[in-house]
């Protein structure tokens, strides 16, 4: 059973990580991102495209659960080109996510349904 729906979005301008180079902002970076996703990023030709689709999924999920958990508390991933999250805090593990996300060269937008589910049933 569902105790409770959320839904959460984000929009983020790619400049803010263009005009922070992840070579010269390293420690910037690791405050935000798991390593598995800035090497994921970093294995495309404009890597901040996908640092600000991948932050603006993380910032739609803390609203969708309205809840203020880390960033580095939320995982994302991709499986067959499609976007997942994961919580990586046992008091945050009643959540299920949908989650989509798109850019282009200009703007990343994140959008997260959450649900969370009575633990009797799951």
């Amino acid at each position: 059973m569902i105790e409770r729906l959320g839904i959460g979005i984000d929009v983020v301008d790619v400049r803010r990580f263009e005009n922070m180079p992840y070579s010269l902002k390293l420690q910037f970076y690791k405050k935000i991102f798991l390593p598995s996703e800035i090497e994921y990023c970093l294995k495309y030709k404009n890597p901040y495209e996908h640092f600000a689709g991948k932050f603006a999924i993380k910032e739609a999920v803390k609203k969708s659960i309205c809840e203020n958990i880390s960033l580095l508390k939320i995982k994302t991933s991709h499986s067959n080109s499609i976007p997942k999250v994961e919580i990586l805090d046992n008091k945050f593990k009643k959540f299920v996510f949908i989650v989509s996300i798109s850019h282009d060269k200009k703007f990343a937008v994140g959008v997260v349904i959450s649900e969370k589910v009575n633990s009797s049933r799951r």
